[in-house]
């Protein structure tokens, strides 16, 4: 088993399914001790905002925003440097506990052993 699970999530409220699924599959990781990386980019970098993860609503899924607030709380979130920069978000605009990193740090977590990377 994977000892790190690293999630790029590129989907927002223009494939609300795939988000939810990224951030399901990520949240249920980190209730099960896993480490984890949750990545925002592109539409997903909306979720970095206040308020922005509980605007999101998908039929019989749980609230993103408890999903967000989950792996926050026992895991790493970082939002894409260009994809901030494109929707002029900026650190003091993101959610407590978020980061902006860019293609380096991603590049960085996924190469060691023992690491596995989905995309969403």
């Amino acid at each position: 088993m994977a000892k790190k699970l690293v999630i790029k999530v590129t989907a927002g409220a223009d494939a609300p399914e795939r988000c939810s699924q990224a951030f399901t599959v990520a949240a249920v990781a980190v209730a099960s001790g896993v480490e984890v990386s949750l990545w925002l980019t592109g539409e997903s970098a909306w979720f970095a905002l206040p308020g922005r993860a509980a605007e999101f609503e998908l039929p019989h899924a749980a609230p993103l925003q408890d999903l967000l607030d989950a792996v926050l709380a026992g895991g790493a979130v970082t939002l894409c440097t260009q994809c901030a920069a494109r929707r002029d978000i900026t650190e003091k605009d993101v959610v407590e506990g978020v980061r902006i990193a860019g293609a380096q740090l991603f590049v960085s977590e996924i190469m060691p052993d023992g690491v596995q990377a989905l995309v969403y």
